[in-house]
């Protein structure tokens, strides 16, 4: 191996310095430039020596500058970054078989941060829909962030990768949250390293978005006095009183739900319960009631965690628990709401 850990290099095709901190394989390496970490083949680096040799002969013969022949200093502007979007990029490590071939043994997965903004992350890698990885961190404005590995075979369990993104510093114009899915099929994932191989590119990416979206404003239209007269007013504070009585415990199983269930489709089952849930949760955060149980029953748990990922985004629950009750057995979860 011609480079280690630890050296010093330069980027040939950018004139910049950095250092390499790990070894991928006998073609590639991980380098850092200017804070920055990412992939690379040997053949598009060499040691720096060479390089500042040869500055220190050219400064040696420097003439003399006046002040007419200074050259204006680049404005800021033209050095700025340029913005494009936030990626999943795939680092493939290679490994040589019984026959002598190199074939991709696993890949090494990053967020890739190519805009000025940081953003904190949920990242949730599933395998047939199942989740399998969750990971809640930040990335910050051009910096990458490495997520976790995973081997090529299961690729063929139809991965699935879930992030939902939200500003660091907030911005009232935009979007408090940004939800993206990205799924990838092992026949695309093999074209795509082919394309690579051909392209002597280092890293397979994928686009999650270009820009962070704005906050979506509601337009309503302005009521004529005769159509505004049409609708009733409340005061804010009266509110409440207009609204369905709210329930401190609701059970979702489908007997206690409609009577006509046995026909119906588990999708159908589940798109009920979390219709009905999701009724009775609204009725008590309107009511400000301090907490809500909900009865999902045990089974297979997917009502369980349906309910659960759902908690998970509502800014008025403070926690909720899943715990052994005497009435309930560990078929409820008890919500409790930020006063």
């Amino acid at each position: 191996m011609k480079f280690e850990v630890g050296d010093e290099i330069i980027v040939l095709h950018t004139n910049e310095e950095g250092k390499v901190v790990e070894i991928i394989n006998d073609k590639m390496v991980m380098i850092e430039v200017r804070g920055v970490k990412f992939p690379c083949y040997i053949d598009q680096i060499d040691f720096p020596y060479f390089k500042r040799f040869t500055e220190k002969k050219l400064q040696k013969k420097k003439e003399k500058k006046f002040v007419d022949n200074i050259p204006k200093e680049k404005s800021k502007s033209a050095e700025a970054r340029v913005s494009e979007g936030v990626w999943l990029s795939l680092l493939p490590k290679f490994t040589i078989d019984e026959f002598g071939d190199e074939v991709v043994e696993l890949f090494k997965l990053h967020l890739v941060n190519k805009t000025g903004r940081g953003y904190k992350f949920i990242y949730r890698q599933l395998f047939f829909g199942e989740p399998d990885f969750e990971l809640n961190n930040e990335v910050i404005a051009f910096h990458d962030f490495y997520l976790n590995d995973i081997s090529f075979p299961n690729f063929n369990d139809n991965p699935s990768f879930d992030f939902e993104f939200s500003l660091i510093t907030p911005d009232k114009t935009k979007a408090d949250f940004f939800e993206t899915s990205l799924k990838i099929r092992p026949k695309q994932l093999f074209q795509r390293i082919e394309e690579m191989r051909q392209t002597n590119e280092p890293t397979i990416n994928y686009k999650l978005f270009e820009v962070y979206p704005d906050k979506t404003i509601e337009k309503k239209p302005p009521l004529s006095v005769r159509a505004a007269n049409e609708y009733a007013v409340y005061e804010a504070k009266k509110a409440r009183e207009h609204l369905e009585q709210p329930r401190s415990v609701i059970d979702l199983h489908m007997e206690k739900l409609t009577d006509d269930w046995q026909h119906m489709s588990n999708f159908e089952i589940l798109t009920m319960q979390l219709k009905e849930f999701e009724k009775w949760y609204d009725l008590a955060v309107a009511h400000h009631l301090p907490n809500f149980t909900v009865i999902h029953g045990v089974g297979s748990g997917k009502l369980r965690d349906e309910i659960h990922e759902i908690l998970k985004t509502k800014k008025e629950v403070k926690y909720f628990i899943n715990q052994y009750d005497h009435r309930f057995g560990y078929g409820a979860t008890e919500i409790f709401f930020a006063p």
